[in-house]
């Protein structure tokens, strides 16, 4: 079997040499490269070829790329390559690469058409000027086979130990076992729909309870899938760290169950936290670990896949032995790790580095996506962005001539916004403060281009990056988002506004993710109703919908409903002092460790007050805002072993998902609110756009993201099959049938309590 790599790998591996340098940037997305490569082929003639799929192999390996572009006529083969920034910058590595990817297409096209030579061009397109500079040159089919052959013979040795490792991976996972015993209930049926998933390349989405193991059940399931189904990388992605430790820890039991399994496993991490010079910029005359990267890199490599486990502190060790960033190394890495632990970002963003990859070199992947109810708000917030009139106009205090009459047309730009906004008629974003933009965005990059190196100021940086990242949202401008304008006093207490385009819906988004997926199987205790999901995530229409029975009895757990007490926002001053008094009477009778949750920092801070000052005798302490790592910890560690005393927390923050209080480190827990989300314009909009789309805004904006914070923090409670506790709801609105279909079905639920008070809301 030949070992198949893409032109680009092939490439990179062999022809990449020097420095690690990204003055050449920010690059173009995706989407801008696409419609580059359009423009320019739209420039070409009727016979101009584009997309050629070429193939080629050598000895074990099978070479495979698609070509930009070809023009029959004039025997041309085109290189198409877009960009920002003047091309004297670009980095003589830079260059050197695109001509080795061109000669590799070059032969595999003589050799697909029996041609004795082609005129090979590099195509620089300027996305923001959309002008082209070609760099030709013509070579003989047999001085392009030559160089085709040496860069497969450089490359030869590692494929041979690729698909070693294959065929022995492979091979192993065949025979895995389950790490454990035995599966838990409700664990099988999880593992098989993660299987079943991956064998009819369908998407999965999985209702399974806290405390079934769902980490090592998926892991397990989707490695076992990969052999007979050729996967070739698996991705597991969370939305906190906590979660890519234990993906980290799963793997690790896989291991220990099988020493002889050879699985390599890479964590990623953002580049903030493996960055070891931050007041540096990525290239060779600033950064040590920039200069010379690409010439260290094979060595960090050959070391970095010896290691049991390529998690932050082992890689950031090897990076250190051999001279070369972190952070690149693991980018790297993950071309050559079968399991990558990561963020969401890195596969569903709009410049995911996965995602980027596994189109390019057309690999099956399978994806992992780990607490997937926080995905929705996670997207929205990766296809969001802000524009603040107050720090434009700090840059343009300082900006360069050349700078600055492009930076006053966008202020004033901003009084067009103004008055549309004041009109109601700020619907999208108008062409003309766009126009602006781009002028700017383009003088920007003009300055930065000419600018020495290491001179560049911090803020004109950030304000040519927000900049960018506007401008790209509003290309893709739909009824998916909304724009928002706010004003208020500035620094000079000049009025200052900030302009934001809000993603509402992320479906369309993310969409060319899931379908970029062998399968993907996102997971949680928290995705009743299933449709809701499956509408804003834009699951394919055949995604399996399962919900795993829970291991937990009903015994387990005491669940009541309070509908005596209002928690609405009118009534919240009245309530203090009786779901004070709730909670001191459930502490009398049990007393042990608590949680008490509230829909906002105010709403906590009154009833912990009245609390405090009711009952003095009850150890009490509180989630502050902006904690910080250690602070949490910290509030975390009062939940000791035998400890009796009452957290108060707020719904949806730090500690309402994601920690794990076994035991009598925490018995009870009380929900004073259905959590759901601020009546507010954005929110208001939001539901207008979803009833638009979905027919259900007020379930949509409020009711199901609200519930889904409820049962996150009830969920506390219960962690394991020995677990006791109980978990009280006040409000009467609980008792509601369209609200009790969305609480977990194992749940026994007592009360309501009759309510003396009877308002609605």
């Amino acid at each position: 079997m030949p070992y198949s790599v893409a032109v680009r790998t092939l490439c990179e591996f062999t022809a990449r040499r020097g420095d690690l340098d990204l003055r050449f940037t920010p690059v173009p997305t995706a989407q801008e490269g696409i419609a580059g490569h359009q423009l320019v082929a739209a420039r070409r003639g009727s016979d101009y070829e584009t997309e050629i799929g070429l193939r080629g192999e050598f000895e074990l390996l099978a070479v495979r790329g698609r070509a930009d572009g070809y023009d029959p006529g004039r025997n041309r083969l085109e290189e198409i390559k877009t960009h920002r920034g003047d091309l004297a910058k670009q980095p003589a590595n830079h260059r050197h690469l695109h001509w080795a990817q061109a000669k590799v297409y070059g032969w595999l096209l003589c050799q697909a058409r029996g041609l004795a030579e082609v005129e090979l061009a590099l195509v620089y397109f300027d996305i923001a000027t959309q002008e082209e500079t070609v760099f030709a040159e013509t070579h003989s089919a047999d001085a392009l086979r030559a160089f085709f052959e040496a860069r497969c013979r450089e490359f030869q040795a590692w494929a041979a130990q690729e698909l070693a490792h294959r065929e022995q991976r492979d091979a192993a996972l065949a025979s895995l076992a389950f790490p454990h015993p035995s599966f838990r209930t409700g664990q099988r049926d999880l593992a098989a729909a993660v299987f079943k998933g991956v064998a009819t390349g369908r998407c999965v989405l999985a209702q399974a309870p806290t405390g079934i193991g769902k980490t090592i059940a998926t892991v397990f399931s989707l490695l076992k899938a990969a052999p007979p189904h050729r996967l070739d990388k698996a991705f597991y992605l969370t939305a906190k760290s906590t979660g890519r430790q234990l993906a980290l820890d799963a793997a690790q039991a896989l291991r220990r169950s099988a020493p002889a399994l050879p699985l390599r496993v890479l964590e990623l991490t953002a580049r903030d936290k493996a960055c070891e010079h931050k007041d540096k910029a990525c290239h060779g005359e600033a950064c040590p670990l920039a200069r010379g990267f690409y010439d260290r890199l094979p060595a960090a490599r050959a070391e970095s896949l010896q290691v049991a486990a390529m998690d932050a502190p082992t890689l950031r060790g090897v990076a250190a032995r051999h001279g070369v960033c972190p952070y690149y190394l693991a980018q790297d890495l993950s071309r050559w790790a079968d399991l990558v632990v990561g963020d969401y970002n890195y596969f569903f963003d709009g410049s995911a580095m996965l995602h980027t990859a596994t189109l390019a070199n057309e690999w099956r992947v399978g994806v992992l996506v780990d607490e997937a109810h926080n995905l929705v708000e996670r997207a929205r917030a990766m296809y969001s962005g802000a524009l603040s009139q107050a720090a434009l106009r700090a840059v343009r205090a300082t900006a360069p001539a050349a700078v600055r009459a492009p930076l006053d047309k966008v202020n004033r730009g901003w009084s067009a916004l103004r008055k549309a906004h004041a009109q109601g008629t700020l619907d999208a974003p108008p062409a003309s403060f766009v126009n602006a933009l781009k002028q700017a965005g383009n003088a920007l990059e003009a300055h930065f281009a000419e600018a020495a190196p290491g001179t560049g100021d911090a803020g004109l940086q950030q304000a040519y990056f927000d900049i960018l990242g506007f401008l790209r949202l509003a290309e893709s401008f739909g009824t998916h988002s909304a724009l928002e304008f706010t004003e208020q006093p500035g620094p000079s207490g000049r009025p200052a506004a900030t302009v934001r385009i809000q993603n509402l819906i992320p479906a369309p988004f993310l969409k060319p993710r899931f379908a970029a997926a062998r399968s993907a199987t996102l997971f949680s205790a928290t995705l009743s109703p299933p449709h809701y999901h499956l509408d804003m995530l834009g699951m394919p229409a055949d995604t399996a919908w399962i919900d795993v029975e829970s291991p937990f009895s009903p015994e387990q757990l005491d669940v009541q409903v309070v509908g005596s007490i209002s928690t609405r926002f009118a009534d919240r001053q009245r309530s203090a002092a009786p779901i004070a008094r709730l909670i001191a009477e459930r502490y009398a009778v049990q007393p042990g460790n608590y949680l008490a949750f509230f829909s906002s920092f105010d709403y906590l801070e009154l009833v912990a007050t009245e609390f405090r000052h009711a009952y003095p005798g009850v150890p009490a302490w509180l989630q502050a805002r902006g904690m910080d790592e250690g602070e949490r910890q910290a509030f975390l560690d009062r939940f000791v072993p035998g400890g009796a005393g009452v957290g108060f927390a707020v719904l949806g923050g730090s500690f309402g998902e994601g920690i794990d209080l076994r035991g009598d480190r925490l018995v009870g827990a009380f929900v004073a609110t259905l959590g759901l989300p601020q009546v507010n314009p954005r929110n208001e909009q939001l539901k207008e756009r979803l009833e638009a789309a979905f027919g259900a805004g007020y379930d949509y904006t409020y009711l199901y993201p609200g519930l889904q914070k409820v049962v996150q923090a009830a969920g506390r409670v219960i962690r394991t099959q020995e677990d006791k506790g109980v978990v009280v709801l006040i409000d009467d609105r609980f008792a509601r049938p369209a609200v009790r279909e969305l609480l977990p079905a194992w749940w026994r639920i007592a009360g309501p309590r009759p309510r003396t008070d009877r308002r609605t809301g």
